[in-house]
């Protein structure tokens, strides 16, 4: 009995001591073993929609990108890994030998590997080393309308512009990766996701050759004006499609990461307000002709300075003009005139007409992140605030929101919805175009008329020439506005010596195709009729050439 007690004392020790050696001593080890060779589950998203230009250039699409990692465990020739890795991936080879030394199941190497590069490892066939695979968001034509269309994070959701906000399109549905895990979880079986469907395509109303051409000018004045930033915005008037828009500097959405100010991620026509200045003008005229308060030819006398109580209101170099119709008004750019205008109108009218060219509301464009001004300042109603806002100064805008309240004018009185996607393509082929969305008459066809013809007046005989196009009729505006200290983060009131300079137009102008708005911020230049206006015209030159547009007149 002693001697069998003795023998089941020495088992039940000798299993305690083996179970404490697995379940203690290796257990982590066992528990990796276990957890590796489990089957697994994971969600994975569908395969993202494409992004087209309107003439079916790609600029957003999916690829498949690859990377390398190691399992400093399994390697067993480290001179050779080490060398080889170093010199195939062109890497420190001290960095890649702290990394082949670390006790670990799983080493990062390198992210973004070529094909070529690829190759060449797997040809050497060093154990522990792997390839990794995925599909990534690229954007072939790199830092091209890259506001506009965004990135895609590392969690594979949209940020900013297109991307963001058609998030839920493009992504499509996710599937389930069902696949079984090795030693250390590596992936050594899978089969097909289940249920994953790739998402819609976007087309958009973006010309490449336009959207080319536009950053390509933006890019050249920089070099000439050393501007701050630049924004070009080409539409369609009758439509609200958006046929180019440009923005400097920009960045390369494939590298999204290696920016560092978050602030170049923006739009500036969608995200950024300002004082537009005296492009501004020809709204004031057409609530004020609209309303019957004047006509293009109703004169006033200009004494180089209006007084609204104790502050007074000066012309552009002070200058005197004596009498002047309201043509004149806007071919002079005449600040005292666009108050006058304003006065005629009065301030109620007039703020009402400002509400309904859609300046206080997003224009609801289809791009992430579009902000506007509530203009509490400005409608607080004291007398001074509607007199500089008649030439453009302390209300503040959106550069999109100006090109729609400008659509107004050029396209009969209508207000049209802007929009960057043309159609949407599901899975299955299926189109879906985007309807036109149109307003009631903000102005009458009439009055849209008049407005034209004082436009078309600035360019022909006003501070707008540098716009002409021979065989052409152009209206235009050009805008000159001093930016506000509390604009720049400075508390003080008043403006500071810092200008926006701008000019919009359109063409031809009598039956117009497209409408363009050059909004540089602190050129080198005295004003918009030496920096943007030069801009304008050689851009709309090309679209006229591109489009092969019939001329109004025989040169």
């Amino acid at each position: 009995i002693g001697l069998i007690l003795t023998f089941l004392i020495l088992l039940g020790t000798t299993v305690i001591g083996r179970l404490f050696y697995l379940q203690v001593w290796q257990g982590n080890y066992y528990r990796a073993l276990a957890q590796g060779q489990q089957k697994f589950f994971s969600p994975v998203s569908g395969e993202r929609g494409e992004i087209f230009f309107a003439g079916g250039q790609i600029l957003a699409t999916s690829s498949v990108r690859k990377s390398v990692y190691v399992s400093p465990r399994e390697i067993k020739e480290l001179d050779k890994a080490k060398k080889a890795l170093s010199q195939i991936l062109d890497l420190d080879e001290s960095l890649i030998e702290e990394k082949l030394n670390r006790d670990n199941l799983y080493e990062f190497i390198k992210n973004k590997v070529t094909d070529a590069e690829a190759e060449k490892l797997q040809r050497l066939k060093i154990t522990g080393v792997y390839i990794g695979e995925e599909r990534v968001r690229t954007f072939p034509q790199e830092t091209m309308a890259s506001q506009t269309v965004g990135f895609v994070d590392s969690e594979k959701q949209g940020q900013y512009g297109l991307e963001g906000f058609y998030q839920d399109i493009l992504a499509g549905k996710e599937g389930v990766l069902e696949g079984e895990k090795g030693l250390g979880g590596f992936l050594i079986s899978f089969s097909s996701p289940n249920e994953m469907e790739k998402g819609s395509d976007l087309v958009l109303t973006l010309d490449y050759q336009i959207q080319f051409e536009a950053e390509k000018l933006l890019a050249k004045a920089k070099e000439d004006l050393k501007f701050e930033n630049g924004t070009i915005i080409v539409a369609q008037p009758d439509s609200g499609e958006i046929l180019a828009l440009a923005s400097y500097p920009n960045f390369d959405p494939n590298n999204y990461e290696q920016e560092k100010d978050l602030q170049i991620f923006q739009n500036p026509a969608i995200q950024k307000i300002f004082e537009p200045g005296s492009v501004f003008k020809p709204i004031t005229m057409a609530a004020a002709i609209e309303e019957g308060k004047l006509t293009p030819q109703t004169t006033y006398i200009d004494e180089g300075v209006v007084r609204i109580g104790q502050t007074p209101i000066y012309n552009y170099d002070r200058r005197t003009w004596g009498q002047r119709t309201m043509t004149e008004v806007l071919e002079k750019s005449i600040n005292t005139g666009a108050v006058f205008a304003e006065q005629q109108l009065g301030s109620e009218l007039f703020l009402k007409y400002l509400e309904k060219f859609g300046f206080f509301e997003k224009t609801g464009i289809d791009l992430q992140g579009e902000v506007f001004s509530q203009n509490k300042e400005f409608k607080k109603g004291y007398e001074i605030n509607f007199a500089t806002a008649a030439f453009g100064q302390g209300v503040e805008i959106t550069p999109l929101q100006l090109i729609r309240a400008f659509s107004v004018i050029a396209n009969g009185g209508q207000l049209v919805k802007s929009h960057l996607v043309k159609k949407i393509i599901d899975k299955n082929g299926q189109s879906q175009e985007i309807p036109l969305e149109v307003s009631d008459n903000i102005i009458s066809p009439r009055t849209s008329s008049q407005v034209v013809s004082m436009m078309t007046s600035v360019v022909e005989n006003g501070f707008g020439k540098k716009a002409k196009i021979p065989g052409y009729f152009v209206a235009g505006k050009t805008g000159t506005a001093q930016v506000s200290w509390g604009a720049l983060g400075i508390g003080r009131s008043g403006y500071s010596d810092k200008t926006i300079q701008s000019f919009i137009g359109f063409a031809p102008a009598f039956n117009p195709k497209f409408l363009i708005l050059v909004k540089l911020d602190n050129p080198q230049a005295k004003t918009a009729e030496y920096s943007a206006l030069p801009i304008f015209h050689d851009l709309a030159k090309y679209i006229i050439d591109l489009w092969q547009i019939p001329p109004d007149y025989d040169i």
